[in-house]
């Protein structure tokens, strides 16, 4: 068997999610700044080992105000907690290019287990040799499992951010 290893391509990969603002929009943010590493057998990826990070910092929801409020003790905290990580512990072949990826997901200083919903769209090469792979992922987390507890009461009822927090990124690796 040949070990393989990967690196998260970050120009042509998107960490993102989506947030239910007022109980009836969707708020988009994303982080700029992540980094991840993939080790696998014979680039079968249900036989990877993922670890995944990102700069809290770099929460970008194209809104300043927001991303300011974002940063604080309100909810990332980043001063203190300034990464948000993944570990995979599991990955299990679904159908031909589907996968469910399980793994512990730590957002300030808590630790919960989540599974993805992979999608692989295959292997290629660039136009300069380099061998790339390429995933969509997506999940749903609770914010509030991890500590994010701000919110507001709306006067019509309801509140002004919804708990739960879709997650959906693109990932493109390059092979090492």
């Amino acid at each position: 068997m040949a070990k393989s290893v990967w690196a998260v391509d970050p120009t042509h990969s998107e960490i993102g999610f989506k947030v239910k603002h007022m109980m009836f929009t969707n708020v988009s943010g994303k982080f700029n700044s992540f980094e991840a590493s993939v080790e696998n057998e014979d680039d079968k990826f249900e036989t990877s080992k993922i670890s995944f990070s990102a700069d809290t910092t770099s929460i970008d929801t194209a809104n300043t105000d927001r991303d300011a409020h974002l940063r604080s003790a309100d909810f990332f905290e980043v001063e203190k907690f300034p990464k948000l990580s993944f570990v995979s512990t599991e990955i299990k072949k679904v159908e031909d290019n589907q996968y469910k990826v399980s793994g512990d997901f730590t957002i300030r200083d808590v630790t919960k287990s989540i599974t993805l919903d992979a999608e692989y769209s295959g292997l290629m090469k660039d136009p300069w040799g380099n061998t790339k792979a390429a995933f969509s992922l997506s999940g749903k987390i609770s914010r509030k499992d991890f500590g994010l507890l701000w919110n507001a009461a709306l006067e019509t009822g309801g509140v002004l951010v919804s708990d739960e927090v879709k997650l959906l990124s693109e990932v493109q690796l390059v092979k090492k």
